[in-house]
């Protein structure tokens, strides 16, 4: 059950410095009046700030009056500051209050005396509203058809389609299926951030283990290179190894010394050959010489010149003789030595005689062929290093397979996609036009609806029938004639705008809370005849007596002060509204 106890106001509107507060813990109908005594005499009716009390009641609340009034226009205009309005309240057993003001900002909530810290900032806050109207399970709109009955509020069947539904719905706790939607949306967003998380997480894994994976293809590739490599060289040693073991060495060491004396001698040969020519080629250059040589003496003692055949009978003709003589002499004695080279190397020639095939051997060199265990005893070494020599890829590969790679868990991002898929069925459920569960609620709902309004229709004594159909829509007929609201006079406007909200509010409590405040602002003063106000008097006293309401009814109407045993006098003085219920003013 929702209580409201207790309304303060200060600087509110017409409220000045001085704060004023209003009961409303009571079980009784109480008649507000009020009293302009800055006009003079017995003073106006009207400005006196009776509304204020639903304005600041409303601000409490929502941090909003019932119209349309900026929220600095609800500080009073005389003093400029320090608006405050605070109210308490209980929702079953735990006590609440709410401090809201401006000039200075200020919204404070308290459970049980304590202050509750839902916003880092001051002011209009939205989480401490949030919270509030969480609390109350009212909003603003539900507020003015329920609880805060204004003239100035638009009739509901005034209102147009889209926000007569809005209030149905909140009424019927359509609202509370958009609010679970609601939070199952942000559920649903929640679920795809995870599975894209998921998504992000697989893809990275992916990605890592096709990374991994490319390393391990590169590594085997060029373990492949290197096991081929290594048997290759392997395999040559053993050939190496195996050839030289067919070498037999004592065999190979005597052919070497073969092949050297087969060196020496063909040296020798060659030698004496390049001799033999050579001293062939000098013995025809001597006996050409030699030759020319005679010819020229013979010419010389004929006492002519060798070289232009002239008469030759000076002293210089023996000088030229004796020299041609000496050279004859020379070439004679150069030739006589050629043979008797030549005849030396034509002896060795004729010693070596023919060569024949050269010696084969394995080594290249007599050296090698001695170095012959040692070479194979390296080849065997370097065999041996090269078997025992370990793939340096095989131990990366493994560890790479092994703790690299990692095995993709689809199970998590399974089950939000199932928990998605699921939470998006329920939401479908919840908004769907053609759900199951909205058209019971609905229906449900709607037909005790229609039970409150003909109540209400028929003990406010209106002849029209109103019905709300399945399709939310209202019906209004007389005497089988349909009508629109605006047909209507004032008079049956307003009882049928007091049925419809007493209906709503009697279903609304029926499903959320009982709330034990309501209020009537001129509502019975708009075109009512004088049956239409008593006998909606009358049904606010039983509403009183029977169902412990504390009802607030705002009027202009002097008489009804007989008609009810409690009054509050809203006074304005010297522009400030005061409260009063124990000063008995005449009317």
């Amino acid at each position: 059950m929702i209580k409201l106890k207790t309304l303060t106001a200060r600087n509110f509107m017409s409220v000045g410095n001085v704060t004023q507060a209003v009961d409303f813990d009571r079980d009784d109908l109480t008649l507000v009046l009020g009293q302009n005594l800055d006009l003079g005499g017995d003073g106006s009716r009207n400005g006196t700030g009776k509304t204020t009390i639903i304005n600041a009641l409303s601000y409490a609340l929502y941090g909003q009056a019932l119209t349309n009034i900026r929220r600095d226009n609800l500080v009073n205009k005389t003093n400029g500051k320090n608006m405050l309005c605070s109210l308490d309240f209980s929702i079953n057993d735990i006590n609440y209050r709410i401090e809201r003001g401006r000039k200075p900002n200020v919204l404070k909530l308290y459970v049980n005396d304590q202050e509750q810290e839902l916003d880092e900032s001051q002011g209009d806050s939205r989480e401490t509203q949030n919270y509030i109207e969480s609390l109350l399970g009212l909003k603003h709109d539900m507020f003015k058809h329920i609880l805060a009955l204004n003239t100035y509020t638009e009739p509901f069947l005034s209102m147009r389609a889209n926000d007569q539904r809005s209030i149905i719905e909140q009424l019927l706790g359509i609202t509370v299926l958009s609010e679970k939607a609601d939070r199952i949306k942000e559920e649903i967003k929640q679920t795809k951030d995870a599975v894209k998380q998921e998504q992000f997480r697989i893809q990275a894994q992916q990605e890592s283990n096709k990374h991994i994976q490319d390393q391990i293809d590169s590594l085997k590739k060029r373990q492949k290179m290197w096991q081929k490599k290594h048997a290759e060289d392997a395999a040559e040693l053993e050939s190496a190894i195996e050839e030289l073991a067919h070498v037999d060495i004592e065999s190979e060491l005597h052919q070497h010394k073969i092949l050297q004396e087969y060196k020496q001698k063909q040296s020798a040969l060659a030698e004496a050959k390049k001799w033999l020519s050579s001293i062939e080629r000098d013995n025809n250059k001597q006996q050409q010489l030699i030759d020319k040589l005679r010819a020229e003496i013979q010419d010389i003692k004929d006492h002519k010149c060798y070289a232009c055949g002239q008469e030759l009978h000076d002293s210089k003709q023996d000088e030229i003789l004796k020299g041609k003589e000496d050279m004859l002499k020379e070439a004679s004695l150069q030739l006589l030595s050629n043979q008797t080279q030549f005849t030396e190397h034509s002896a060795v020639v004729q010693e070596i005689g023919q060569l024949g095939d050269i010696p084969v051997t394995y080594y290249a060199t007599y050296e090698d062929a001695l170095n012959h265990k040692s070479s194979l005893e390296a080849l065997a070494n370097s065999l041996d290093a090269k078997i025992k020599e370990v793939d340096p890829y095989g131990e990366q590969i493994v560890d790479f397979e092994s703790a690299g790679l990692k095995d993709i868990d689809y199970n998590t991002i399974n089950e939000l996609n199932k928990l998605q898929e699921h939470q998006e069925f329920l939401l479908k459920l919840l908004t769907g036009k053609d759900s199951f569960i909205r058209k019971k609620i609905i229906d449900q709902n709607l037909s005790y609806l229609n039970g409150r309004l003909t109540h209400y229709l028929d003990r406010v004594g209106l002849p029209h029938s109103v019905v709300f159909q399945n399709d939310l829509s209202v019906e209004i007929t007389e005497l089988g004639r349909d009508l629109d609201f605006d047909n209507l006079s004032r008079g049956e406007r307003n009882r049928l705008i007091l049925s419809m909200s007493w209906a709503f509010r009697d279903v609304w409590e029926s499903l959320y809370h009982s709330i034990n405040v309501l209020f009537i602002d001129e509502l019975v003063d708009s075109g009512m005849d004088s049956a239409g106000v008593e006998s909606s008097i009358a049904l606010l006293k039983r509403m009183c007596r029977e169902r412990h309401k504390s009802v607030w009814l705002v009027s202009h109407k002097d008489e009804l002060s007989a008609r009810v045993h409690n009054i509050l006098h809203v006074i304005k003085e010297n522009g400030f509204t005061s409260y009063n219920t124990d000063v008995d003013i005449a009317y």
